[in-house]
């Protein structure tokens, strides 16, 4: 099934372009708050759910970055990264007048030096607050060479009362724009709750996106179907999601919201919840089990229960 660009398409694909971090959203008038993960976080849970990822490090200061990379080693290019929730970064520029929240270099002392450029200075992206986000983590991992980028994603839709699946084979960049310009090019797949994505959905997807292992392709669709369940996710999304020139698929960019009302069930993830850029008056109140949710105006509301 094709999306054609009618308003919940675009609605959806809003969601599917622009998540935000821990916000409140509103769905058929019920507010909803999801936790976004970080992008190390991301992977380190794709990690659990046999989805491939480059492999990658974590550091909160060069000298840190320098022992870690290491790790890496031997790896061809390095990608360092900033680690903020805001998209954009690669376009960004921090505070202290150095451009680029992402930076390819084969060297590894360089990496090392870009790590420390960036940690410390506020980031300011398309999608930050004018004054920028403070930039506490940069993760380097392994840049990988490939041709073709596609665009993955999972999330619920409203109209099915159900997972839905979009895909595209223009990835590596807004898929708004792609929606926009050439809707031809985006691809849905509802999925029913009790069957999960089946591996002909899986298979036909991977087949319209163009991969030459079709296979490859739909066993990692389906590793990240089974992780969206299995983490109680509201969307997740790829992009790029690639294919190397040895052949292989990897999921190279990876946002990822959890329900909150799942905190229960997925403990340890909440528990590596970074509030550094949440509002501090939701996570004062998330700690004695209230929710507090900052909208415009002067006048607030106090309620309990469904009395709203």
């Amino acid at each position: 099934k094709k999306l054609e660009g009618g308003p919940r398409d675009h609605t959806m694909l809003r969601l599917a372009a622009n998540p935000t971090r821990l916000t409140a959203k509103t769905t058929n008038g019920v507010p909803q708050r999801n936790l976004n993960l970080h992008e190390y976080q991301s992977k380190a849970v794709m990690d659990k759910y046999g989805v491939n990822c480059q492999r990658w490090v974590l550091a909160t200061s060069a000298e840190e970055a320098q022992q870690r990379i290491t790790k890496l080693q031997p790896v061809d290019e390095y990608v360092v990264k900033a680690q903020i929730h805001a998209g954009g970064r690669g376009k960004g520029t921090f505070d202290n007048g150095f451009k680029g929240g992402v930076h390819l270099t084969t060297d590894p002392k360089k990496a090392a030096e870009l790590t420390g450029q960036m940690l410390g200075h506020k980031l300011v992206t398309k999608q930050t607050v004018k004054e920028g986000v403070l930039v506490n983590k940069v993760m380097i991992a392994e840049s990988l060479n490939f041709k073709k980028e596609f665009y993955f994603a999972i999330l619920m839709d409203r109209a099915t009362q159900g997972p839905v699946v979009v895909a595209s084979p223009q990835g590596g960049m807004d898929i708004e724009e792609v929606a926009e310009k050439t809707p031809d090019q985006i691809f849905t797949e509802p999925v029913d709750f009790h069957k999960g994505l089946l591996p002909e959905q899986a298979s036909r997807l991977a087949g319209k996106l163009g991969f030459k292992d079709t296979a490859a392709a739909a066993q990692q669709m389906q590793n990240l179907y089974k992780m969206f369940i299995a983490t109680d996710a509201t969307q997740v999304e790829i992009n790029p999601f690639v294919e190397t020139d040895k052949g292989k698929v990897y999921c190279v960019d990876a946002k990822i919201n959890i329900d909150d009302n799942a905190s229960f069930r997925q403990k340890e993830i909440f528990d590596d919840r970074d509030t550094a850029e949440d509002d501090p008056r939701e996570v004062a109140a998330s700690k004695f089990d209230l929710n507090y949710i900052a909208i415009d105006g002067n006048i607030g509301s106090m309620v309990n229960g469904t009395g709203l």
